[in-house]
């Protein structure tokens, strides 16, 4: 799977006219590795020790094209730091995002899914994708 990312930020950069950089590179390899939502702070130094010259704005940027061709998704949270996750073809899910600790769990309803088509079908909607967030507080701070 991860070479198939790879293949298609490739061909997402030829076609915007990108050329290929050993940075981006380090930076596609080390968010695909990860299992997680991620900040462009925490892959900023995951990279960093062995990539000095990596800078913060070179990832951010570049989790922006991510985004662009695809294979990741913003999270945005009450703290004003966005996220980032990857994209998996044929699969989807929500969040609940806690406004206390900022914890993301991630779950899947069918019966939410089915509502939402529903719902833009009625309107004449023809819906190509959607995101629920819901913010609240999670168990552990709610105690």
């Amino acid at each position: 799977m991860i070479q198939e990312k790879k293949k298609a930020f490739n061909n997402f950069a030829v076609a915007k006219g990108l050329r290929s950089t050993r940075q981006r590179d380090i930076i596609l390899d080390t968010f695909l590795s990860t299992n997680q939502h991620i900040s462009v702070e925490e892959l900023y130094l995951k990279i960093k020790s062995g990539n000095q010259g990596i800078g913060q704005a070179t990832v951010y940027r570049t989790l922006k094209l991510f985004t662009e061709a695809g294979l990741a998704r913003e999270i945005l949270l009450n703290d004003g730091q966005t996220r980032y996750e990857h994209v998996i073809a044929g699969e989807h899910h929500d969040h609940l995002v806690c406004t206390g600790c900022n914890a993301i769990i991630e779950f899947e309803d069918e019966t939410i899914e089915k509502l939402q088509k529903d719902i833009a079908a009625r309107q004449g909607f023809h819906m190509r994708s959607h995101k629920l967030e819901i913010y609240g507080l999670c168990i552990k701070c709610r105690h």
